[in-house]
């Protein structure tokens, strides 16, 4: 008697894309995503831990100064952004942002070989990277929002945030080895040029939208304007984005949501600037602290977000990535009270950080997949710039008041133990209100993802 025909069993290439949540027809996007973060990222993490050094040159205590300065230049920056926005398409905005900062990045190669020494010109350069950090990667989660649908953020944007943790890891690894050979001016035009790698990839991604992606109507798709052509500029006013995150509910929620996490950063970023300016008094031993403090937080990254953030997302939902790390930071400001020792305040550091880019940055992004292009490109780039500065500013200025009216580390803890956990009850509501928002297909794709991956245990997500 014969056997029944059985299908043929998935190759290893299928099983694998399988337990990673990739459906046909994406491995390209990924791919491609990946590779777009890492460049972006490998070029802004080899400069990192020369801006942290830099930043400690000028003074402990005039870092509140270098915050203030810095939103200042955010909300100048807001106009020409909005500008430039409204008038260019899509598909040739990103290029224009990141070719703009590829020019900036050449001048301050040529000022670092002239004035190696020069103060101001640090000073500058620090600002001048916390404010580039901030468009770039805003500029291209917007893309990502806008290429991918919202059932399919779900379950790739953990693989593409990979790629930036893989490039936070090459970065300062680049860096400390290349830095001895080639300076800080080479190690500039190397940062252009991976930047300048990214740009191939645009046009790239907005073509795989078109066929596969957002620009694919899905019906009862909830994403606005999922099939307006990245062809045609946005248009709008100057300040738009501004005016867009003032009349929304769930847009003055996200920006609350990243005041709370700047005020959790910064009270830890002082803190560890002090702790490291007394333990590690040498700026050549400083920089190599910071980076090997980097290099540690981008490893244990890649690991949670290819084995771990992926597959809670498809399980749970965006509001456990949203309400996590904020309860473990709350835990970790109490733990800081009763023990604020530096190896202590680098492993809540670390966890901070990781918590950050593995679980809250795609939890974050998969925010704006429900929104159209103009909220995603300029409401969001005002709440990842400006917002987020302007909670770099004026937590800075209260942990250095506090520091004056107590003087004991333990008040900043316990100040931010409190605000971190308002800072989860928020991301709970911001989870809540985006689940709101799918639309039925979305959603039914979602389940049917979650329980796929529940029966395919052993594979990482």
């Amino acid at each position: 008697m014969d056997e029944p025909a059985r299908d043929p069993p998935a190759s290893g290439l299928a099983r694998l894309r399988r337990g990673f949540g990739i459906r046909p027809g994406e491995t390209g996007a990924v791919v491609g995503g990946f590779l777009f973060f890492f460049c972006l990222f490998a070029s802004y993490f080899m400069l990192r831990p020369v801006r942290e050094t830099m930043g400690i040159a000028g003074g402990v205590k005039n870092l509140q100064w270098l915050f203030t300065a810095t939103f200042v230049v955010m909300l100048a920056a807001i106009p020409l952004y909005g500008a430039v926005c409204a008038r260019l398409p899509r598909r040739r905005f990103v290029p224009w942002v990141y070719a703009f900062f590829i020019a900036n990045l050449l001048g301050f190669a040529l000022a670092t070989r002239a004035l190696p020494d020069n103060v101001w010109l640090a000073r500058v350069f620090y600002v001048w990277l916390s404010v580039f950090n901030l468009f770039v990667v805003s500029v291209a989660w917007s893309l990502m929002a806008d290429v991918f649908r919202p059932e399919q953020a779900r379950r790739l944007f953990a693989l593409l945030a990979a790629g930036a943790s893989a490039g936070g890891l090459a970065g300062p690894v680049l860096g400390g080895w290349l830095v001895p050979q080639i300076g800080l001016t080479g190690l500039m035009l190397l940062s252009a040029a991976l930047l300048a790698a990214t740009l191939p990839g645009v046009g790239w991604l907005f073509g795989w939208r078109r066929r596969a992606g957002a620009g694919v109507v899905q019906p009862g798709e909830a994403s606005a304007g999922a099939a307006q052509d990245p062809a045609t500029p946005i248009g709008g006013r100057l300040l738009a984005g501004l005016s867009l995150l003032l009349r929304s509910r769930y847009l003055l929620g996200i920006g609350l949501f990243v005041i709370l996490l700047a005020t959790a950063s910064t009270f830890l970023y002082f803190e560890q600037a002090r702790l490291v300016a007394e333990v590690f008094p040498e700026r050549t031993r400083q920089t190599q602290v910071f980076s090997a403090l980097d290099a540690t937080v981008q490893a244990l990254t890649i690991l949670v977000q290819l084995f771990f953030t992926g597959r809670m997302a498809r399980r749970y939902g965006v509001t456990v990535l949203l309400t996590a790390v904020p309860l473990a930071v709350t835990c970790g400001f109490l733990i800081l009270a009763m023990l604020p020792t530096f190896g202590m305040l680098a492993g809540v550091m670390i966890l901070r950080r990781v918590g950050e880019y593995a679980l809250l940055r795609p939890g974050r992004e998969m925010l704006f997949t429900v929104v159209d292009p103009e909220t995603k490109y300029k409401a969001k780039n005002v709440i990842d710039t400006a917002v987020y500065r302007a909670g770099d500013a004026v937590s800075a200025w209260v942990k250095t008041g506090i520091d004056a009216l107590s003087g004991h580390p333990a008040t900043v803890a316990l100040a931010g133990a409190v605000l971190a956990l308002v800072w989860a009850g928020l991301g709970w509501w911001l989870g809540r209100r985006h689940e709101g928002q799918l639309g039925p297909q979305d959603a039914s794709l979602s389940r049917a993802v979650g329980n796929t991956a529940a029966q395919d245990k052993g594979f990482p997500g």
